[in-house]
C-alpha cells in the first residue's frame, strides 16, 4: 500500500530580488517518515522550511501540504503543521509552562491541543517547567521549542537544526521523541548540518546545492551511489594486513598525510568499494590476522554529500 504523502512540491521556485533561493525544487515526504534536508550554507534549506511552515510563498511551482494546495492568503498552510526555523520564538520573561500555556490560549479552545505537562515530560523539561526561559541554555530552548510544536499535535513537523546546542544525552532524547512521533504517523522534516543526526534519524534525505536538488531519496541508495569510501583498519598485525590489502583489486591504501592524524603504524586507511572491503575481511581472517576495528573515516552520507556538492561547485 502506498504511503500517504504529507508534502508534495513540484518545480518550486523562490527569489529574493536577483537571488534565486530555490530553483525548480521537487520534494516528496510521506506520512510517518523522517526526511532530512542537508546542504551548504545558502543552499536554500531554511527558505524551503519557511515555505512548508507558511512563513512565505513560492513565486512559481505547486506545493501541497497535508493534501491542501498551498498558496497566498491568510491561511497559507493547513492545520496540523508545526515547527520552527532559525530557532523557536519564546517569551524569555515567562516560565516554560507559561510559554506553552500562552501558545495554547492563542490556539483557542476548539483547536486540538496536547496536555502541557505531557509535552514538557516528553522533551525532558518537567524539572524546569517553572523556571523562566531567559535562564535556559540553547539546548533547553530548543527542547522547549519542540514542546511547543508537539503541543499542536502536528501531522507535519518541520524543524531547523533541532539538535543545535544539545548535549549527547539530550540529543539522544530528542531523536527518540522524533522517532516515536514518526511511528505514530506524523511526517517530520529536519534540516541539519550534522550528518550523524540525519543518519540516526532519517530514512531519506534531500541534498540541496545553490537552490537546486542534487539528490533526493533513501539514505541507503545515497550510500550505495557514493562508490569507494575510506575506512580505518586496525589489526593484530598491521604490516601483514597492508600486504593483504595491496593484493585486492579495487582497493588502495590511503596516504598517511591524506588519512589524517589517526594514521599510525597500527592504524591505516584503505579506499575500497563495499565488495572489495568484504574481500579484504575474508582474506585477513584466512591469513589469521585479527580485525580489531574497521570503520568509515567519514559516514557514507557525509562522503556522498561532499562529492555531490563539490561536483556542483566545480561546474
Amino acid at each position: 500500500m502506498d504511503t500517504p504523502v504529507a508534502v508534495r512540491a513540484r518545480a518550486i521556485t523562490k527569489r529574493f530580488g536577483d537571488i534565486v533561493a530555490l530553483d525548480a525544487i521537487d520534494l516528496d515526504v510521506g506520512a510517518g517518515r523522517i526526511h532530512g534536508l542537508v546542504g551548504p550554507n545558502g543552499a536554500g534549506k531554511t527558505t524551503l522550511i519557511g515555505l512548508l511552515l507558511g512563513l512565505s510563498t513560492a513565486d512559481s511551482g505547486s506545493l501541497e501540504v497535508l493534501g491542501v494546495r498551498v498558496g497566498r492568503g491568510p491561511a497559507a498552510t493547513p492545520d496540523g503543521v508545526a515547527g520552527f526555523v532559525d530557532g523557536p520564538g519564546l517569551y524569555p520573561s515567562l516560565t516554560a509552562r507559561q510559554n506553552l500555556a500562552a501558545l495554547a490560549a492563542l490556539r483557542g479552545r476548539d483547536a486540538p491541543t496536547a496536555d502541557i505537562g505531557e509535552v514538557l515530560d516528553e522533551v525532558g523539561l518537567t524539572d524546569v517547567a517553572e523556571d523562566r526561559v531567559r535562564g535556559f541554555s540553547l539546548g533547553m530552548r530548543q527542547r522547549l521549542g519542540l514542546a511547543a510544536a508537539l503541543l499542536t499535535m502536528p501531522r507535519l513537523l518541520t524543524l531547523d537544526e533541532p539538535t543545535n546546542g544539545l548535549d549527547p544525552a539530550a540529543k539522544y532524547h530528542v531523536r527518540g521523541v522524533l522517532t516515536r512521533l514518526a511511528g505514530s504517523g506524523t511526517a517530520v522534516v529536519v534540516s541539519s548540518h550534522r550528518m550523524d543526526d540525519l543518519e540516526a534519524l532519517c530514512s531519506e534525505v534531500t541534498i540541496l546545492r545553490s537552490g537546486r536538488v542534487v539528490f533526493s531519496g533513501p539514505i541507503d541508495k545515497l550510500g550505495a551511489e557514493s562508490g569507494a569510501l575510506d575506512y580505518w583498519l586496525i589489526t593484530s598485525d598491521a604490516e601483514a594486513a597492508r600486504e593483504v590489502a595491496l593484493g585486492i583489486p579495487g582497493l588502495q591504501l590511503v596516504d598517511r598525510s591524506a588519512a589524517g592524524p589517526r594514521a599510525t603504524r597500527d592504524a591505516f586507511a584503505v579506499r575500497a568499494s563495499e565488495s572489495a572491503l568484504e574481500e579484504l575481511v575474508v582474506r585477513l581472517v584466512h591469513a589469521g590476522i585479527a580485525v580489531r576495528e574497521l570503520a568509515p573515516v567519514m559516514s557514507p552520507l557525509e562522503a556522498a554529500f561532499l562529492a555531490l556538492t563539490e561536483t556542483q561547485e566545480s561546474e
